[in-house]
């Protein structure tokens, strides 16, 4: 089953000659993939720039924040890539679109990427990432006792990943997790079908080759799956894909999320594929998807209270 709107933007993908490169390589992933999608932008009062990060170790990100002036809760989001590709640009449109619904501060993190800076580079950006934005939280016009950690896809594993290590910080007050990479073993059912869209089980094990090969895949900050559920776990919501190899985790970590008494939400889209969501504006199956996303963000933040900047 597949969204006829989604299967006919990929009939003309095909006719036009999109194809994934054949051996995956991280320089011509990139080259294909971190392109924008062509649509329109999202207007958003501020967006700028950040450098984050101190003593020599700095990565890029963007802040977006739609009344500038006014103290927001604010979402830490990763973008997605199989840990390989992804930017800033190519998310820029769903954080500018999450921060204008949720009516909150978003922060994108452009973390390392593999092969280049292989697990744990990543995991130890996040973490940088989340005590650079409290120590920053002043001058960028966010709340720093209300945050949501989020991302898709190899981002939703590092915002899955994040929320564990950060259990019991009564800061963190949700993950929103878009189809996220969860468990390295690769072994669930949907791993074994074909699936129409942007993903392939092939390519997502190539793509656990260059983060995590081996036995690291077993380390929980790399497999959110493989460990158990730490006690303070912030709420979640988990949107996930119908025709995705990554189904069946998403579906089974939310199993393991609620078995450990984490309020959790499962959205399930039998019809979309892995990356659909950043296809708002023109699948509206993704509109309603990011619609959602940003209603349970609000909620999460209407439970903080205002204004606990420390």
């Amino acid at each position: 089953m597949i969204d006829p709107v989604i299967e006919g933007m990929l009939n003309a993908m095909a006719a036009g000659g999109f194809r994934l490169p054949d051996p995956l390589e991280a320089a011509s992933l990139r080259a294909m993939l971190d392109v924008p999608i062509p649509a329109p932008p999202v207007e958003i009062a501020e967006k700028r720039n950040l450098s984050m990060g101190s003593d020599g170790s700095l990565l890029s990100g963007r802040l977006y924040h739609p009344e500038p002036g006014e103290i927001l809760p604010v979402i830490l989001f990763f973008h997605g890539g199989g840990w390989v590709h992804g930017t800033l640009d190519t998310h820029d449109r769903l954080c500018a679109a999450l921060a204008v619904q949720a009516r909150s501060a978003v922060v994108s993190v452009d973390y390392r990427l593999a092969p280049e800076h292989p697990f744990p580079a990543a995991w130890e950006d996040a973490i940088m990432a989340l005590r650079w934005l409290k120590d920053h939280h002043s001058e960028l016009g966010v709340d720093a006792g209300c945050i949501a950690v989020a991302g898709d896809s190899a981002g939703g594993n590092l915002a899955a990943a994040l929320a564990q290590a950060a259990a019991g910080d009564p800061a963190i007050v949700h993950q929103l997790l878009f189809y996220p990479v969860l468990d390295g073993a690769c072994e669930k059912p949907s791993f074994v079908k074909d699936h129409p869209g942007f993903l392939s089980s092939e390519q997502m094990r190539w793509y656990w080759d260059q983060y995590a090969p081996g036995d690291l895949r077993s380390d929980p900050r790399a497999s959110p799956a493989a460990g158990s559920i730490a006690i303070g776990t912030a709420s979640a919501t988990i949107i996930v894909a119908g025709n995705d190899p990554l189904y069946d985790e998403g579906v089974a970590y939310s199993k393991a999320l609620e078995l450990a008494g984490v309020p959790v939400a499962l959205h399930d889209y039998p019809g979309a594929i892995h990356g659909f969501a950043s296809l708002f504006g023109i699948v509206p199956l993704a509109d309603e998807a990011v619609l959602i996303a940003a209603s349970a963000l609000r909620a999460a933040f209407d439970d903080c209270s205002p204004k606990t900047n420390p």
